[in-house]
C-alpha cells in the first residue's frame, strides 16, 4: 500500500504540473496587453516578459503544448505500467480472477486519470487563469520564457510547421486586431455594471463616439436663434 500511495502522489503531481501549463496558457492568452504594458512601463520585469510572450503566441503556445503532451504521456505510461499493475495484484489478492483484475485495474486508472486531468489539470487551473489573468501571466512568465528557450529547437519546428499548414489552408498571419467602437461600448457597459464608471460617464463617452455619425448641420445653431 505504501508503494501504491507513492504512485498516486506521483500521478497527482503530474496532473498538477499539467494544470500549471494549462493555467499559464489561458492566463497569457486572456491577459489584457494594455494592462501588462502599463505595468511594464512602470518598471515591472515580469510584466515585460509576460507581454513579450503574449505578443509571440506561436512561441509560448508551442512550449505549453510540448509540456502538456509530455506530462500527459508520462502520466499515462506511468499509470499503466505501475499503478494498474499494483491494482491488478491488489484485486488478485481479494480473490478476483487475473483477467478481470487486469481490466478492473486499467479501468480504474483510466477513470482516475481522466477525472484528475479534467478537473485538477484543466478546468480549475483555467478558471484561475481567467480570474487573475494578468497576475498569473506575470507569475509564470519567467518560467515559460526559460522553458521556451530550453526547448527552442522543438518550439521552432512546431511553429514553422504550424505556419506552413496555415499557409497551405490559405490563412495568413495578421497584425493585432484593433479595438472596435462596439468593444469600447461593451467595456463601458461592463465597467458601469461593476461600478467603475458612472452612468453619466458612459453616456458621455458613447456620445463622443457618435460624433462622427452626426451631420454638422445638426450641431450648428441657426443665425436667427443666436
Amino acid at each position: 500500500m505504501d508503494s501504491l500511495a507513492l504512485q498516486l502522489i506521483i500521478i497527482v503531481a503530474l496532473v498538477l504540473l499539467n494544470g500549471v501549463f494549462a493555467m499559464a496558457e489561458i492566463a497569457l492568452v486572456s491577459a489584457r496587453r494594455t494592462r501588462l504594458r502599463q505595468l511594464a512601463d512602470t518598471g515591472s520585469g515580469r510584466a515585460r516578459l509576460a507581454l513579450d510572450l503574449a505578443e509571440s503566441p506561436n512561441r509560448f503556445l508551442a512550449t505549453v503544448q510540448i509540456g502538456i503532451t509530455l506530462v500527459g504521456i508520462t502520466a499515462g505510461a506511468f499509470g499503466e505500467a505501475t499503478l494498474a499493475n499494483n491494482l491488478t495484484a491488489l484485486f488478485g489478492d481479494w480473490g478476483v480472477s487475473r483477467s478481470v483484475a487486469r481490466w478492473l485495474g486499467l479501468a480504474l486508472v483510466v477513470t482516475l486519470l481522466t477525472y484528475l486531468s479534467l478537473v485538477v489539470g484543466e478546468l480549475v487551473p483555467k478558471r484561475l487563469g481567467l480570474h487573475r489573468a494578468e497576475s498569473i501571466a506575470m507569475l509564470v512568465a519567467p518560467v515559460m520564457q526559460g522553458l521556451s528557450r530550453l526547448a527552442a529547437p522543438a518550439v521552432w519546428l512546431l511553429g514553422a510547421s504550424t505556419d506552413l499548414l496555415l499557409r497551405l489552408l490559405g490563412i495568413r498571419a495578421s497584425a493585432d486586431s484593433k479595438v472596435s467602437e462596439d468593444e469600447v461600448k461593451s467595456l463601458l457597459r461592463e465597467g458601469m455594471r461593476a461600478g467603475v464608471f458612472l452612468p453619466v460617464e458612459s453616456v458621455m463617452v458613447e456620445g463622443a463616439l457618435e460624433l462622427d455619425h452626426i451631420p454638422v448641420r445638426q450641431l450648428m445653431t441657426p443665425r436667427a436663434k443666436i
